[in-house]
């Protein structure tokens, strides 16, 4: 049967968002690396919490929908916040100090393979089939290939900061496993409610630690945060709840793999990142895992029967 042409612009367009939502995410890491020039970690992703958060709360008000007031609903916004983007966002700032944005990318596209160790360890609620554990082995290598490099070099500030991107991912994956706590709400309130939850906790410790007006942040920071609060988070969102409804959380997924060589030429285009040849190889062997474990597999067509 042909394919229903009526179809083929409204499938372009998802796909062409798709490769938005990737460019989007993978902007993340380079527009952090100029925000942080001089702008504090914790007072940066403080910025990028409050800025998102309000600008989601603006669209949810838009389409009508209120956010839960229970305080259990609220508790799990703060838990998702702390796994989502208190901890992760701060831990990947402060290791963007002495680490490339680049290689940030690279080690933070290991989310589907911790969610799916956290899966068969915890929860248990997806099949584990051969294809996944030869994505998670191959992913693993990949990332051991990038850390194991520098620890064999010599220990220091950088080893570290791989490591807390390692975690910051780790993080990822445990959010996008509570994330099911809100299956009951619409996408875009619990990304709303968490961000705002985010900020609650992160202002305070902002304004203690960084002392944020004593600050003297440069023209290119506060353009970094500003683009990576409303692009790359609260647009992202928007774009990833959409796409959740028409191409299915399976498509949607493949921004996985399309992120990080992306994230890595926006890092070699404006910061003038190179990679070293242990970061490309661990590059290869991380996309080629996240591709088993997401990409589905084609189902075979039946054969008809004879009359």
């Amino acid at each position: 049967m042909a394919p229903d042409s009526s179809k083929t612009p409204r499938y372009a367009v998802e796909l062409a968002l798709l490769a938005a939502l990737a460019t989007l995410w993978g902007a993340s890491y380079t527009f952090i690396k100029l925000g942080i020039e001089t702008i504090p970690p914790v007072t940066l992703i403080a910025g990028r919490t409050i800025i998102a958060g309000a600008v989601l709360l603006v669209i949810l008000r838009l389409r009508g929908i209120t956010l839960p007031r229970d305080a259990a609903s609220w508790r799990n916004f703060a838990i998702q916040a702390c796994l989502n983007s208190v901890i992760p966002f701060t831990l990947i700032a402060w290791a963007e100090k002495s680490v490339d944005a680049g290689l940030a990318v690279i080690l933070n596209s290991m989310t589907p393979v911790f969610t799916f160790l956290i899966t068969l360890v915890w929860s248990r609620h997806e099949p584990t089939t051969f294809r996944k554990m030869a994505g998670v082995l191959i992913g693993l290598s990949g990332t051991c290939v990038i850390v194991g490099a520098q620890a064999f070099t010599h220990i220091g500030q950088e080893l570290v900061s791989q490591l807390a991107v390692v975690l910051a991912t780790v993080c990822y994956a445990g959010a996008a496993i509570f994330g099911r706590n809100f299956k009951d709400l619409d996408p875009m309130a619990p990304a709303a409610g968490s961000l705002v939850a985010g900020a609650a906790m992160l202002i305070p410790v902002s304004l203690i630690v960084d002392r944020p007006w004593t600050l003297s942040p440069s023209a290119s920071s506060i353009m970094a945060l500003a683009g990576l609060a409303v692009f790359s988070t609260s647009i992202a969102f928007a774009i990833y709840f959409r796409l959740i409804r028409t191409l299915g959380s399976v498509g949607t997924t493949a921004q996985a793999y399309l992120r990080a060589p992306i994230g890595v030429a926006i890092g070699a285009y404006f910061l003038g990142e190179r990679l070293s040849s242990s970061a490309w190889i661990g590059l290869a062997c991380i996309l080629v895992g996240v591709a088993l474990m997401t990409i589905p597999r084609r189902e075979k067509a039946p054969v008809p029967k004879l009359a």
